[in-house]
């Protein structure tokens, strides 16, 4: 699909994470990355090399085999880091329900 800017793009992936089940995998695979800079200040550089491949390895897991669908990241590799850290700010806060409903994003399970 074809974008014009991230704000077009921001439904899209939304609509790619339409499984509560899947949102929770990305969330924890985000989460990880912060223990992944924490553990590079505290014990090791290395770490950090470890950050993308978990983050990445538990979203993609949940895509395949949870919400049954290709990850956004494969057309769309920047915006979707983007949008990953904006869905990821939003759960911590409250906030992403106004958007699944802003855009008329169907969830389930």
């Amino acid at each position: 699909m074809a974008f014009k800017n991230y704000e077009e793009f921001w439904p899209f992936y939304l609509s790619q994470h339409s499984k509560v089940s899947t949102r929770a995998w990305h969330f924890m695979g985000t989460s990880f990355v912060f223990v992944c800079i924490a553990l590079a200040i505290w014990k090791s550089p290395w770490y950090l090399l470890l950050a993308p491949l978990v983050a990445y390895g538990i979203a993609w897991f949940s895509h395949f085999f949870i919400e049954g669908n290709k990850p956004a990241t494969f057309g769309h590799p920047v915006w979707s880091l983007r949008a990953d850290f904006r869905m990821y700010r939003m759960i911590l806060f409250g906030q992403l329900n106004n958007d699944l409903k802003k855009y008329e994003i169907t969830t389930s399970l």
